[in-house]
């Protein structure tokens, strides 16, 4: 092995791995991160439900079938459409609940307290009572950066609080569950007092509702996180990590979740306005064109390990197929193993950035559609494509030919491994027909 790849890998074992780990375990990014997670189902049905609501036809199509469908949308839209506004179109709600509640959790607070306080705290500033009703526009995409926000302070008032035991003392004779309202008493007079002005002078002064400002505030890391160099930055990092056997995907993911949802709202709200979709780093897009069959893009490599000569490469080519296909790769990271494993390395790390370019090129130039819905990380990569970027069937196509390059790129570096095993398994028969000989 050269030096430079000796130092690399140092570099990755002894600073980047530690620093990983830590953050990884971080109890305010682990409760952002299951925030994210425990919403997932509702903007899945939304998601669904909005491509129901826009189906994959030209007016003028002369179809029956498509004439039908179009029919239907078209008498009743709107309560098609009311999935998707109670899920995609309120989903910051969803999120603020849940990461004050995974954060209270780890407290040994109450979750459900501290979800009802962040909830009342979000609605408080994204959306004001005006003229008798609550606008939404701020509780869906808009609001994301700012449900982190609000539910992260809430959640650590109520600590603080609850940590000087600042709070009404009632006698023990009190039920826990009246004593356990009343400790939120202190909590939300202070969320009032705090952000009720704040959104008070923000509108007064700017126009602006605290979501609103916010995203102005993150618009241009909003923009930025969708070039082409945010990707590849983000998929080198992921990748990296995995190396070192930490699940990058986890962590990367994580840190991104904000920016592919806001992405994927901007995305449907320009859909359902009849506007150009723009937006292309969205998580489906990372799951079913760059990492094709999980991290790495491994997909092809399992189709190589099929029909190895190495019965310990088949052996996990058997074992990983299955999984491959629904973007689950542990047998494959682990078994073969391909963490710090000098011969994969390369392709590992090249592969993913190779199908990142090509996927952001297509999306870019209209040779495929954006992805304007969500699907299931775990669907197969050439149906989550489809069912992500309306049914675009091109989609598909790209999704395969992705995954005949990886295998070619996998390709030299499979041969070489594969040698190095099979001479590997020869030198072990020799040595146990000597210890039977002997």
């Amino acid at each position: 092995m050269s030096s430079f790849a000796d130092s690399l890998f140092g570099v990755i074992e002894n600073r980047i791995s530690p620093v990983a780990a830590r953050l990884s375990s971080q109890r305010h990014v682990v409760a952002i991160k299951d925030g994210f997670i425990a919403s997932m189902p509702f903007l899945i049905v939304g998601s669904f439900m909005l491509l129901f609501s826009h189906p994959p036809f030209s007016a003028d199509s002369q179809w029956a079938f498509a004439q039908w469908w179009l029919g239907i949308v078209k008498a009743h839209n709107e309560t098609l459409m009311m999935p998707y506004n109670m899920t995609m179109g309120i989903m910051s709600v969803f999120i603020t609940g849940a990461i004050a509640y995974n954060l209270a959790q780890s407290y040994k607070l109450n979750g459900l307290m501290a979800a009802l306080l962040a909830v009342m705290s979000f609605l408080l500033v994204a959306a004001p009572q005006q003229g008798g009703t609550l606008s939404a526009a701020s509780l869906g995409g808009e609001g994301i950066f700012t449900a982190i926000l609000i539910s992260l302070y809430a959640t650590e008032v109520m600590h603080l609080l609850h940590k000087y035991h600042i709070g009404f003392r009632l006698p023990e004779q009190v039920p826990p569950k009246i004593r356990q309202s009343f400790d939120l008493l202190i909590p939300i007079m202070v969320m009032f007092l705090t952000l009720f002005p704040l959104s008070l002078w923000m509108q007064s002064q700017f126009g602006l509702l605290i979501p609103q400002a916010i995203m102005a505030l993150f618009a241009p890391v909003i923009s930025a996180a969708d070039s082409l160099p945010a990707v590849l930055l983000a998929v080198l990092l992921c990748h990296l990590l995995w190396f070192a056997g930490i699940h990058g995907a986890a962590i990367v993911g994580g840190i991104l979740q904000a920016f592919w949802l806001s992405n994927l709202g901007l995305n449907q709200a320009a859909l359902n306005n009849g506007e150009t979709v723009t937006k292309i780093f969205i998580e489906p897009f990372w799951q079913f064109f760059i990492t094709v069959g999980g991290s790495g893009a491994t997909l092809g490599l399992v189709l190589l390990y099929l029909r190895s000569r190495s019965a310990h490469l088949r052996a996990i080519g058997r074992l990983g197929l299955v999984p491959g296909m629904f973007n689950i790769n542990e047998p494959v990271i682990f078994g073969s193993p391909v963490v710090m494993n000098p011969l994969l390395f390369i392709p590992f790390i090249t592969t993913p950035l190779i199908n990142a370019v090509i996927a952001w090129t297509a999306t870019r130039t209209g040779l495929i559609n954006h992805v304007i819905s969500l699907a299931p990380w775990t669907t197969p990569g050439p149906i989550g494509a489809a069912w992500s970027t309306g049914w675009d069937l091109r989609a598909v196509v790209l999704v395969l030919f992705l995954i005949g390059l990886s295998a070619l790129i996998y390709y030299p570096f499979f041969k070489m491994y594969e040698r190095q095993l099979l001479q590997q398994e020869v030198d072990m028969a020799a040595e146990n027909v000597a210890e039977q000989e002997a």
